[in-house]
């Protein structure tokens, strides 16, 4: 059998292994000039004036509505296909998660379900989710936002590098969040980052990751001598994530354009497939961050996804769905809210008929035909076993 290929790995080599151990002998493990310098590269890459590390992308999220006081009362509209996380930092802030359906042709939020979801009630925010790396359709949700005068929080979790219009997401409403989870476009082990053009919401951010400390550590006067003047939390990114994720950056671009390639050798092949599509990488103004390859089977259920799946593992290729369910079916939010399945389609369709396929780095050219071959076989494989 071919050696497997599995759906992600991160690329660590002897550049992170040194940046990691240079943090550790210096000492100075947090509240570091590290973080810093990995602050200002992430924004002078996105083009964005401020980039705030955080421990997280889920930390992100939440930590932007924390800072606007979107809570109890307020509406937020959520994608009904995404992580749950995006959904969940609203519920931990007491406010009111409004699913939207999602685009047949690329699982970003469906605009015109948006602009009902606003006819219906007012909008505190909206976090448009750049489904696997696509943007959103920002010439139509921006202006939703700015009638509804409601933020727009950024999930870009595997958008890193898109653009929409020639400008980076993270750098398209209030503020984006990014994710450095292991198998991530890029990785501090873990880690985010949250970007913006307001200057004084990057150093509310600053303040709030920290507790809401009114001088940070460099900034005391006596060692140990602060005053707390607000609430805040324990969301700060260490000085070794910090280094990992600029050494990272360093190899991003050799890492997008594998990426770029892996998906064109794939898409390619997919194209053949008799009763199955993909998602484009290109939407109107929108261009991917290529996170993956969707392989998107009939909404009849004509084409096992299981059986593709199970065919796809046995030829060595690693495989992943995103995501399992719509995320106001899943058991929490329907049960609270009293969601049953057909309210969202689309999302139904694609939580039950979607197959991710890897194309990060660590496929190589070679791979990429492979995948794309085997998927191929796969497909048909199911279709004659029906």
């Amino acid at each position: 059998m071919d050696t497997p290929i599995p759906f992600g790995r991160p690329q660590i080599d002897e550049a992170e292994i040194e940046a990691a151990v240079a943090v550790l002998r210096s000492g100075i493990l947090v509240h570091g000039p590290v973080t810093h310098d990995f602050e200002r590269a992430f924004a002078a890459r996105l083009g964005v004036a401020e980039a705030v590390a955080v421990s997280s992308c889920t930390a992100g999220l939440h930590l932007a509505l924390f800072v606007h006081g979107v809570g109890p009362g307020r509406r937020v509209a959520v994608p009904a296909m995404t992580h749950v996380a995006t959904a969940h930092v609203v519920e931990l802030q007491g406010a009111t998660p409004v699913f939207v359906d999602v685009d047949p042709e690329t699982g970003n939020m469906d605009p015109d379900a948006l602009a009902q979801a606003a006819a219906e009630g007012p909008l505190a925010a909206i976090l448009p989710v750049h489904y696997l790396g696509l943007p959103c359709d920002m010439d139509r949700i921006l202006p939703i936002a700015e009638k509804a005068g409601a933020l727009v929080i950024e999930d870009c979790a595997l958008a890193l590098d898109a653009t929409f219009g020639g400008r980076k997401a993270g750098g398209l409403g209030t503020c984006g969040s990014f994710s450095f989870y292991p198998v991530k476009h890029m990785t501090s082990i873990e880690g985010g980052m949250v970007t913006t053009d307001d200057p004084d919401l990057a150093a509310t951010l600053r303040k709030r990751r920290a507790f809401g400390y009114n001088r940070q550590l460099g900034e005391r006067a006596r060692p140990g001598l602060y005053d707390v003047d607000a609430l805040g939390f324990n969301y700060r990114m260490s000085e070794v994530e910090a280094a990992v994720g600029l050494a990272q950056l360093a190899k991003l671009d050799a890492s997008l354009a594998a990426r770029a390639r892996n998906h064109a050798l794939i898409a390619e092949r997919l194209a053949t497939i008799p009763g199955a599509t993909i998602f484009p990488d290109r939407h109107g103004k929108a261009v991917s961050s290529h996170y993956c390859i969707n392989l998107v089977l009939p909404r009849s259920g004509a084409i096992s996804r299981d059986a593709v799946q199970d065919a796809l593992k046995s030829m060595g290729i690693g495989t992943s769905i995103h995501y399992p369910g719509a995320v106001p079916l899943f058991t929490y939010y329907r049960e609270k809210y009293g969601y049953r399945p057909g309210q969202f389609p689309v999302a139904e369709w694609l939580a039950a008929q979607t197959i991710s396929l890897p194309v990060a780095a660590h496929v190589s050219a070679a791979d990429a035909e492979r995948i794309g071959d085997a998927a191929i076989a796969a497909v048909r494989s199911a279709i004659a076993g029906t």
